[in-house]
């Protein structure tokens, strides 16, 4: 079986999303949408967010670079039910200037989250 690490598509007029019907599944119990490293976007499965995302920024207190990570993923964070009907998820658009998308998206799996770039 084939596994899907890569798909292109054009948000449509309302800055939607279409996740490819091969990977809804993966997006069951919802989508977090964050800002990255760079000009990018993270595309996280809720369930992967809740258990290993979250845990994993839950560090020291006083750990600055715990704090960086958390603000770099927090600042405009987006929790968001998948469009049961059409695979959709609308991203917000201060999330798109981040990253520099216009209309134009390319995911790419890394591990068990993706990363949304301009094409």
């Amino acid at each position: 079986m084939a596994t899907t690490d890569y798909f292109e598509r054009k948000l449509d007029d309302k800055r939607r999303l279409t996740i490819p019907a091969e990977l809804r599944s993966e997006f069951a119990s919802g989508v977090v949408l964050t800002r990255g490293f760079q000009n990018y976007l993270h595309l996280y499965p809720q369930s992967v967010w809740d258990e290993q995302v979250e845990p994993s920024l839950q560090g020291n207190i006083l750990d600055e670079k715990t704090a960086d990570i958390n603000v770099q993923f927090r600042s405009g964070k987006l929790e968001a039910p998948l469009d049961q009907k059409q695979g959709r998820v609308t991203i917000e658009q201060h999330l798109l200037d981040y990253a520099g998308i216009n209309r134009d998206v390319v995911a790419v799996r890394a591990g068990k989250y993706w990363r949304l770039i301009a094409k």
